[in-house]
């Protein structure tokens, strides 16, 4: 789950073309939290029932906590939200994924202890009761900014970064007991400068792929690194932008032919623009990266879903009209070209940090916060 801000860095949006062939057609926007304190960050995903499950930042107690809710009903209705965390400390940044026995793994950063740590809970009847919390990190320094993704025979994967080296490093461990134990801990970086911001990608068989950013070079740029035998060995990282700005914040996803797709932010051009590249090679090599917005504007935090039919989805977040925005392109042929961009917020206060899902019938699913109300509120909408 990526975090606006983390280096204080803006990056810029896209102009539009005439090609309606390729529009998707959106719902109207319903909003899901009416709180005192701020709710923010939120993340989403769909299980095999079609049901649509949604965990965020809830400021409303006093410090932050994890909150859930679920739709049985394709987004028409949505359960009460239920609170999951009660901690001394700040619980933040929620990661979800959701194996083929629909059991709902959840993970997140947590600052009751020390220094901030990964803890989990799951539920295995559709977010109706959850298991104990499990801590799955034990160090000296930082645990933060965890990702999720389930492999082959219901393999949870958990990676994150780890301040513990002194700067930032990415980690990764994995359960194949449903997040019952855990193994140990997999150091997957060792570089001069912080690997910072890891987004994961898995695939239904042995295949896990990670990006991330990387400030060693100087300018942050995005790197790869990969594993074909579901996280017990790794290949090399691969340095994949080499650019004269800042590359930060990538987004990842797997379609189900094994081509990995990735976006990110690049100021290179002197407003910050989002930008794509594929690897229809499991991660060995990678086209040259397509820029994807031109607009004079600030266009940050993309996110990307990928469909068995070669659809793959971009969300972000643009300055473009004066506030943030969420917008949506996509493309379908597997990346090659791109449709149009669609506005899909219109606000006066800002729309941010846009996350998607995309159920079994090729309904995407979108949440994000908006400040509008005065303080921040998490949002849906849903579009095919």
């Amino acid at each position: 789950m990526r975090k606006e801000g983390l280096s204080g860095v803006l990056l810029a949006a896209g102009i539009f073309f005439l090609t309606p062939c390729v529009l998707a057609d959106w719902g109207p926007v319903k909003r899901l939290t009416w709180n005192s304190g701020e709710s923010s960050y939120p993340i989403t995903a769909t299980d095999s029932e079609m049901n649509i499950h949604t965990a965020w930042c809830e400021k409303t107690p006093g410090n932050a906590e994890i909150y859930y809710k679920r739709s049985s009903d394709g987004g028409a209705t949505w359960s009460a939200a239920k609170r999951l965390t009660w901690n001394s400390g700040d619980s933040l940044f929620p990661a979800m994924a959701i194996d083929s026995y629909d059991t709902i793994h959840l993970a997140w950063e947590d600052y009751s202890l020390p220094n901030s740590e990964i803890l989990y809970r799951r539920s295995e009847d559709g977010g109706t009761t959850w298991s104990p919390v499990q801590r799955l990190t034990w160090t000296s320094g930082q645990s933060f900014n965890a990702t999720m993704g389930i492999g082959s025979g219901h393999v949870i994967h958990l990676a994150w970064e780890e301040a513990t080296p002194g700067n930032r490093e990415i980690y990764h461990k994995r359960s194949t007991n449903g997040g019952t134990t855990w193994g140990l801990a997999q150091r997957l970086t060792w570089t001069s400068g912080g690997s910072i911001s890891p987004e994961m990608a898995v695939s239904s068989g042995q295949s896990i792929h990670l990006a991330w950013y990387d400030e060693t070079p100087g300018d942050p740029e995005i790197y790869h690194r990969g594993s074909t035998d579901g996280g017990a060995t790794w290949g090399l990282v691969q340095r994949i932008t080499w650019t004269s700005g800042w590359s930060g914040f990538p987004a990842i996803a797997m379609d189900s032919a094994a081509d990995v797709h990735v976006s990110w932010c690049d100021d290179t051009p002197g407003d910050p623009e989002i930008y794509y590249t594929r690897s229809t090679d499991g991660g060995t090599t990678w086209s040259p990266a397509q820029r994807l917005t031109w607009a004079p504007g600030s266009s940050r935090n993309p996110a990307l879903a990928a469909e068995a039919d070669k659809t793959i989805h971009l969300l972000w977040n643009d300055s473009f009209p004066g506030n943030y925005e969420i917008y949506y392109k996509r493309s379908l042929d597997g990346g090659a070209t791109w449709g149009p961009d669609q506005r899909l917020t219109w606000t006066p206060g800002d729309s941010r940090v846009p996350t998607m899902a995309v159920d079994l019938n090729g309904t995407i699913h979108i949440t994000w916060h908006d400040d509008s109300p005065g303080n921040r509120e998490i949002y849906y909408k849903n579009g095919k």
